[in-house]
């Protein structure tokens, strides 16, 4: 599989064809997610810096680290014009990338992302609990010295829970406690009441742009019918007031981790949007 030194590190990435697609993961995934998506739509798909296959430098896995990482691995491909398509964290990079790239991207996709900073009272119940949780000290007890965080993603994060293979996959990354944390650094940078305040900058910014960029086609789709949605009615009316050139498209029921659940679903409606936008021939 594609790997490219990037930095100190490398960055694995999965490719079919020449789709101008560029698939982002978020937290505790990898490309692997992608797996039933990328094949129908085509295009890229890396592993974030610390995630999947690809390295795990000695640093702080924060927002800023990601971005850099992820920087040069667009730079180091010489990618220009891309349509982004972006889930949990995935997507709030490919935001940030884009604000800082505008003449790079055609379209941006997403879902199941963070779009703007938080009120903890705007979380579900279950979230806001686990949250609290995780950013205490026990988080590192939770997270770093077992498995059980990954598991959950895709066993409760999901309609239906993942196959042990697919598990397993999942799972590899993270075989051990210095493995794991960059998934306790993602989960602690959760945009919550002004925390962390570097990414509550960078967040403003991305929004500025997602609601100014009128040039650029947009797509959220949106999911229900399970507890562990991110993006609920409210924050999806919300999207339609503050996301320029916003098309928005119901997929149905689904967990958070949406393309465990409808990997077709999610992919024809990106095509059909990147058609009828003229992203795609």
């Amino acid at each position: 599989m594609p790997v490219v030194p990037v930095l100190d590190s490398t960055v694995h990435y999965e490719q079919h064809g020449s789709a101008p697609f560029v698939f982002l993961h978020g937290n505790p995934a990898s490309s692997h997610i992608w797996r039933n998506v990328l094949p129908e739509l085509g295009g890229l798909a890396p592993d974030l810096i610390g995630m999947g296959r690809s390295g795990k430098p000695a640093i702080d896995y924060s927002f800023d680290d990601h971005a850099r990482y992820l920087d040069a691995w667009f730079d180091a491909l010489g990618l220009d014009r891309v349509v982004l398509v972006g889930h949990d964290w995935g997507g709030a990079l490919a935001f940030d990338w884009a604000a800082r790239h505008p003449s790079r991207v055609a379209g941006i996709a997403f879902f199941e992302t963070m779009l703007k900073p938080l009120r903890s009272e705007e979380l579900q119940p279950a979230a806001r609990e686990r949250t609290r949780r995780l950013r205490s000290p026990i988080g590192e007890e939770l997270v770093l010295d077992q498995d059980t965080v990954v598991r959950q993603a895709f066993t409760g994060g999901v309609r239906t829970p993942v196959s042990d293979e697919d598990m397993a996959t999942y799972l590899a990354p993270f075989p051990d406690r210095e493995s794991r944390r960059p998934v306790l650094a993602w989960i602690r940078q959760l945009p919550v009441d002004g925390d962390p305040p570097a990414l509550i900058g960078r967040m403003e910014a991305y929004g500025a742009w997602l609601a100014s960029s009128a040039d650029v086609p947009k797509l959220l789709l949106t999911f229900e019918g399970s507890p562990t949605l991110a993006i609920t009615p409210a924050l999806a009316a919300w999207c339609t007031e503050n996301v320029a050139a916003l098309d928005v498209v119901a997929l149905g029921e689904a967990g958070h981790h949406a393309p465990e659940d409808k990997p077709k679903e999610i992919a024809a409606a990106i095509r059909s949007w990147a058609e009828s936008s003229a992203l795609v021939a």
